[in-house]
């Protein structure tokens, strides 16, 4: 496969290019990101402009003319398409970014695949194509005490990120019904792990405690997320792609809820633990703040179709991912001061 991974230089992208690079079905590996402050080639130290295999496109969704030149240029045949603006807070004060990106920017790659695949000319006539989405559990809007989302969940997103994703998850599924793409969808709980950008609520936590700041916790503290290690996701996803049916949706979870409160009062163990020099007793950085418009109150994923159909359950349980998520914060403060510097305009 010539397989294009669109954010690739961010959280999710980056770990799934270490993954996949060396698998040997990829011919070539081509990362499409328009470095925005959540991508940083620093996420690719010892693959970008190393691996033999490894290509980089700068190049910004919401450019079509740039994304069908990439596509064809580079014979793509297989897509993994994680690029989005994806922070909530973001998406409540500045909407746009999130429609131009996440909607439009995936009709463009949509279009491009389509013309490419359809190419009579075009070498992907005799070989095998796959379009994956990769999507969130957020696009569902917010469960109750009790119960889980499951593929067939009606959407009910609350807020303009989920919506800009719910939208793009429906672009793709339209081109498969309409045009026979073939797609993939698959929805996730919230990420954790490695080079995940700072603004995110763990790195956040993890970063107040050692500067000894306040730790901000949204209203009550008793939203309730399902946490999925980022290896484990990246091994699903390349499950999906190799071996999920066209057409398909696929939920992947970890099956691991925690509310806010308790996971920040986990990782103030953990780092009293780890790095008892620091003063130890972290839980009293613990700050309650005014809560978000349109917080979800809670998400729980049923993932059990993708362990009937594929065979696929997290390798990792909450504990040990996140003792590994903490431990390479602290070693990696290099890295969290290098991509928290502001980018200049493009």
């Amino acid at each position: 496969m010539n397989l294009l991974v669109t954010g690739g230089a961010g959280f999710i992208g980056s770990n799934l290019i270490r993954l996949v690079i060396d698998k040997p079905e990829v011919v070539k590996l081509v990362n499409l990101d328009s470095l925005t402050y959540a991508g940083h080639l620093e996420n690719l130290e010892g693959i970008h402009g190393v691996h033999p295999r490894y290509l980089f496109e700068k190049v910004d969704l919401r450019n079509q003319d740039e994304v069908m030149r990439v596509v064809r240029q580079h014979d793509i045949t297989h897509v993994m398409h994680l690029a989005a603006e994806s922070h909530v807070d973001r998406s409540i004060t500045g909407p746009g970014d999130f429609i131009t990106t996440n909607i439009n920017g995936t009709f463009h790659l949509l279009e491009a695949c389509r013309a490419h695949w359809s190419d009579p000319a075009s070498s992907i006539q005799d070989r095998a194509s796959r379009f994956l989405h990769v999507s969130t559990d957020e696009v569902f809007g917010s469960l109750g005490l009790t119960g889980f989302f499951t593929e067939t969940t009606p959407y009910a997103p609350n807020s303009p990120y989920s919506a800009s994703k719910a939208s793009s998850d429906m672009l793709v599924r339209s081109y498969h019904h309409t045009y026979g793409l073939p797609t993939l969808i698959t929805n996730c709980s919230n990420n954790y792990g490695p080079y995940q950008f700072p603004e995110k609520l763990i790195p956040v936590v993890i970063q107040s405690i050692q500067a000894r700041k306040a730790i901000p916790v949204y209203g009550d503290g008793m939203n309730v997320r399902d946490w999925l290690y980022v290896g484990d996701h990246c091994e699903a996803l390349w499950t999906v792609l190799t071996q999920g049916t066209s057409g398909e949706t696929y939920n992947i979870g970890g099956h691991n809820e925690k509310a806010n409160f308790h996971l920040v009062q986990l990782i103030c163990d953990l780092i009293d633990e780890l790095r008892p020099e620091l003063g130890g007793y972290s839980r009293s950085l613990i700050t309650f703040v005014t809560d978000r418009p349109g917080h979800d109150r809670r998400y729980a994923i049923d993932a059990g179709k993708i362990d009937r159909e594929l065979g696929w359950t997290p390798a990792h349980t909450f504990e040990t991912g996140i003792r590994e998520t903490v431990a390479w914060y602290l070693r990696n403060q290099e890295w969290a001061g290098k991509v928290n510097q502001p980018k200049s305009p493009p």
